[in-house]
């Protein structure tokens, strides 16, 4: 379950960013591994009519701006990820896919779980103490993505967190505690946002910058 901050997504594509939303948003849920996909089971809108209220909220497409700009993100998002979720019978269609995962991210309460835990924007923090803190809440290992230092940036920033389910939905490590992060293509999401796993040390956690308003 894959979410993503903003203010990080737009530093990377500010040219696309319209009205960004001051919260985590959704980016997807991502099966591991792509197989058995239905690439020919073309996304519907009307089979998630009920949803798009919600789906407009907490799972707005941050990097088109056209008035339907969120179809785009999840035309993909169901195209890549959702007709390879769909062998599980708790997703298979468009309506248990998109609403599995906005009741997922109810769940997780990420923006309401960092503001407990005391970790806001514009301060910067250890990788290894975001990790412990989501532990203690959530009782499994997070991934957590960056943005690469770039520029006149003096760390790296904070873009993504995915919490990891079992096939059943159930919390499980996406890695296990001490494992190093995994090197190579697998470890990054889509190239367009050249994010990759936090490196050890200190990172910094943006807040929006209302310019992009």
């Amino acid at each position: 379950m894959v979410h993503h901050w903003p203010a990080t997504v737009c530093k990377e594509v500010k040219d696309h960013c319209k009205d960004p939303p001051d919260y985590w948003t959704i980016h997807g849920l991502w099966p591991d591994k792509s197989e058995g996909c239905n690439r020919s089971w073309h996304f519907n809108p009307e089979e998630i009519k009920d949803l798009l209220s919600d789906m407009r909220m907490y799972w707005p497409d941050l990097l088109h701006s056209s008035p339907n700009r969120s179809l785009h993100l999840w035309k993909h998002e169901w195209e890549k990820h959702g007709t390879c979720a769909a062998q599980l019978e708790a997703l298979n269609s468009q309506k248990k896919y998109f609403g599995k995962s906005l009741d997922l991210s109810k769940e997780l309460a990420l923006n309401s779980t960092l503001q407990k835990l005391g970790i806001t924007p514009s301060t910067y923090y250890q990788i290894s103490d975001i990790k412990d803190a989501l532990v203690s809440v959530y009782g499994v290992v997070p991934k957590v993505q960056c943005l690469p230092r770039q520029g006149d940036e003096e760390v790296q920033l904070l873009a993504q967190i995915e919490v990891c389910f079992s096939k059943d939905l159930q919390l499980q490590n996406c890695m296990e505690p001490g494992e190093p992060a995994p090197r190579g293509p697998e470890a990054r999401p889509p190239a367009s946002l050249g994010l990759e796993i936090c490196k050890d040390g200190v990172l910094f956690y943006p807040a929006l910058n209302k310019t992009n308003h």
